[in-house]
């Protein structure tokens, strides 16, 4: 009962701090160039609340999975409902979105994104600020008797720049790697003594669990780096390129075919995550928001219809050949993209289902 609770409470903070500073971003650019906003709105169906403040209608509805800024001009060139612009603040400019340059329509998109992308990384400098020695890239020390990787080639004090290819920005980024490497065998890149040395083969041992399942041993220990305000937002930016490859490299899997429909999370999975993360404790929650934050950027920005990256192309397309992509044209392609979407969102959430049966 209490831990129901608390999810519930946990996943609409999650999903409301995500999905309000997507669709603040949106809100602030579009006010920023005078363009009318008929409604802003957290969440969809049915009104909980409801009020009107500068010609602005402000929502909250009833499904927390979204959210969106109705701006008339934006889907075609009707003008906004009778008494809309009448009711505007003069801080509003009173334009269509239509009727904004292209350039402008292009940042107004893109600060969705962006908004998304700024609180990723102050999750993530308030979640190192508030834990303990950031762990570094470089070892400290061998745990256990012969260690594999201080056998392959792994010394003391190497600073691991890279693992098969791959720059290690976090020490994380070295379990990622080593655990998509065939046998957790990966050439390493390190920094020794101001050198840099190329390690073609480290090892590390295998564990098998009482469920017969493969794990990988990590051998080895690092060092700590003490908090300060230069390192905690250093590394946050660090972080913040971990997370952003992680999930790229996740969608490259998905297009590749090296991931199934039934590897991805949907809302119902991700609050499956939110509770796990509740009995956790606060930490694995901050990540989990920061993480959630810079996937639905990214997501965002992909080129698929009805998302906002194809939205940029379309606004990029015009603004470079001063030749706009017919309205109509962007309906239907934004259209059709909707609809894959939703049957992806029912596939992915009856995935989720059945994951819990």
């Amino acid at each position: 009962m209490i831990l129901g609770l608390l999810t519930a409470l946990a996943a609409i903070f999650v999903f409301g701090a995500v999905v309000l500073i997507h669709e603040l971003g949106h809100f602030l650019a579009a006010r920023r160039y005078g363009i009318f906003v008929q409604e802003f709105s957290i969440g969809f169906g049915p009104a909980l609340w409801s009020r009107v403040r500068g010609g602005t209608r402000f929502s909250v509805r009833l499904i927390p999975l979204g959210g969106y800024n109705a701006m008339p001009g934006e889907e075609s060139e009707a003008d906004p409902p009778a008494g809309s612009r009448a009711a505007q603040s003069t801080a509003v400019s009173g334009r269509l979105f239509s009727e904004a340059g292209p350039w402008q329509r292009f940042f107004v998109i893109l600060s969705g994104a962006a908004m998304n992308f700024v609180l990723g990384y102050l999750v993530l400098v308030l979640l190192l600020s508030l834990q303990g020695p950031i762990a570094s890239c470089v070892i400290y020390g061998f745990l256990g008797e012969e260690p594999s990787s201080q056998a392959s080639g792994l010394q003391a004090g190497d600073e691991i720049l890279s693992v098969n290819g791959h720059i290690c920005f976090v020490a994380e980024d070295v379990i990622y790697e080593l655990q998509r490497a065939e046998n957790y065998t990966a050439p390493m890149t390190v920094r020794r003594g101001g050198e840099i040395v190329q390690l073609p083969a480290v090892r590390f041992a295998a564990a098998t669990g009482e469920d017969g399942q493969q794990t990988m041993v990590l051998d080895f220990q690092v060092y700590g780096i003490a908090r300060t305000p230069h390192s905690v937002a250093g590394w946050a930016a660090r972080y913040f390129a971990y997370y952003a490859r992680a999930i790229l490299r996740g969608f490259a899997d998905l297009a590749c075919g090296r991931a199934g429909i039934n590897q991805l999370s949907g809302p119902v999975g991700v609050v499956t995550t939110i509770s796990q993360a509740v009995q956790y404790g606060w930490q694995d929650l901050l990540s989990l928001t920061a993480l959630l934050s810079i996937n639905l950027g990214i997501f965002n920005l992909l080129p698929i219809p009805a998302l906002d990256g194809c939205k940029l192309l379309f606004y990029a397309f015009e603004g470079v050949t001063k030749r706009a992509v017919p309205l109509r044209v962007q309906a239907v392609v934004n259209a059709a993209g909707l609809a894959a979407l939703l049957m992806l969102m029912v596939a992915v959430t009856f995935s989720d289902i059945t994951k819990l049966l």
